[in-house]
């Protein structure tokens, strides 16, 4: 009996890495689980600079609510950026 392989293509949501040496700034990307770090990307949904005080992150959470009801996964920094968003929204 021949075995068949079911490729499963997993879609994720995590942090392109921007900028230059020293000087961080990250995308928040829909990609394909496969592809590289900084490798093309499906959409973006967001940015996120860790070097800005306070409040260091946009994201547009209809598109993030989109990308997850179809089976995307964020990665841990872009679940609790997600997590700060909501929580500002609530309060």
């Amino acid at each position: 009996m021949r075995k068949i392989k079911h490729i499963f293509t997993m879609v994720s949501i995590r942090l392109n890495r921007q900028g230059t040496k020293n000087r961080p700034y990250y995308k928040i990307v829909v990609v394909d689980s496969h592809k590289r770090r900084d490798g093309a990307y499906i959409e973006q949904l967001g940015t996120y600079d860790p070097l800005v005080e306070g409040v260091n992150y946009k994201i547009d959470l209809e598109k993030v609510d989109k990308w997850i009801k179809t089976g995307a996964k964020p990665s841990e920094t872009v679940a609790s950026i997600i997590r700060k968003v909501r929580a500002a929204q609530a309060a």
